[in-house]
């Protein structure tokens, strides 16, 4: 190769281009150079991620991380991202912090929110929902893997006779009242499958099978008896609320109200001067009071008859 002008032009031109590749993938690539508007959200730990890591709502990227920072005044990590004028996040919208696998890289889930709520201004900061520490968790996975083999070495060097032993001679020193308590089992599961005894007759009786499901069944009738009922009260409740019908009108008419309280007050006014009156004259008020003596009828006096004179 000649080192020539045009050869040294060429590398600078081809080290420039790899220069601004780098440059733009540093950056998040053509993020960089769209239009778009940003968004702000704070977490407990951003659990490894990155500038330039992905922002996705339902698995779709809308745009980059922009910027990672700490904020020492409530103790939580800032982060910024940059995203695509034309995706609408809502204000009740949430970030979460997810990652793609075991070892993928971590991204920015961004949800939809609900359609009612307006979009988020352009510095506006997301409420966020905290994932579990992958690190935590591995740690805990750690230690169930301890305590398992732990456990399987305190059985090492131990037979298995050593540890079945004392139920094996159980089971030799009581074998006679263990088979009398299995025989009499047996005798009662066969009383039971021919229909004898309590229980037997409970399972194999189809009148006591019938009677149940009438009972049931009644009970059903009871239960819509009583839904029919509180719907009929329910009804009768909503028509007195919208002053409807009978019990409506008397409980929110004003002028069944003012007319009975005219009818007490002038019943009132009238037991005033009926009283007032006892009080003013009282002779008269018991003369007034009194019954009328029946005047007797005058009796005449009887008319001595003469008696007739017998003559001889």
């Amino acid at each position: 190769m000649k080192n020539t002008l045009e050869t040294r032009l060429g590398i600078f031109v081809a080290l420039a281009v790899l220069a601004a590749v780098l440059i733009m993938e540093t950056l998040g690539g053509p993020e960089w150079f769209r239009r778009g508007y940003h968004l702000n959200a704070e977490f407990n730990n951003v659990q490894d991620l990155k500038l330039g890591s992905q922002v996705k709502m339902a698995g779709v990227e809308i745009g980059k991380v922009e910027k990672i920072g700490l904020d020492e005044t409530n103790n939580k990590v800032r982060i910024t991202m940059k995203l695509r004028r034309a995706v609408i996040v809502r204000t009740d919208s949430t970030a979460t912090i997810k990652f793609t696998g075991l070892l993928g890289q971590n991204f920015v889930s961004v949800d939809f929110g609900t359609t009612t709520s307006p979009q988020a201004a352009d510095g506006a900061m997301l409420a966020t929902v905290e994932q579990p520490d992958l690190s935590a968790m591995m740690q805990k996975i750690d230690n169930v893997a301890s305590g398992v083999e732990n456990l399987t070495k305190s059985f090492t060097g131990v037979k298995i006779d050593d540890l079945l032993g004392p139920l094996t001679d159980f089971i030799k020193a009581n074998s006679r009242p263990l088979t009398a308590t299995i025989a009499n089992f047996q005798a009662v599961s066969a009383q039971i499958a021919e229909g004898k005894g309590t229980v037997g007759k409970m399972i194999n009786d189809d009148a006591l099978f019938n009677s149940l499901y009438n009972t049931a069944t009644n009970l059903q009738d009871v239960g819509s008896d009583i839904k029919a009922t509180i719907a009929d009260a329910r009804g009768l409740l909503d028509q007195a609320k919208t002053n409807n019908g009978t019990i409506g009108k008397l409980i929110n008419d004003d002028k069944l109200y003012r007319e009975a309280a005219d009818a007490m007050s002038n019943l009132r006014q009238v037991l005033e001067g009926i009283l007032q009156q006892r009080k003013t004259h009282p002779a008269k008020t018991r003369q007034s009071h009194r019954r009328p003596r029946r005047s007797r009828p005058t009796q005449r006096p009887r008319s001595h008859r003469q008696q007739p004179v017998l003559t001889i």
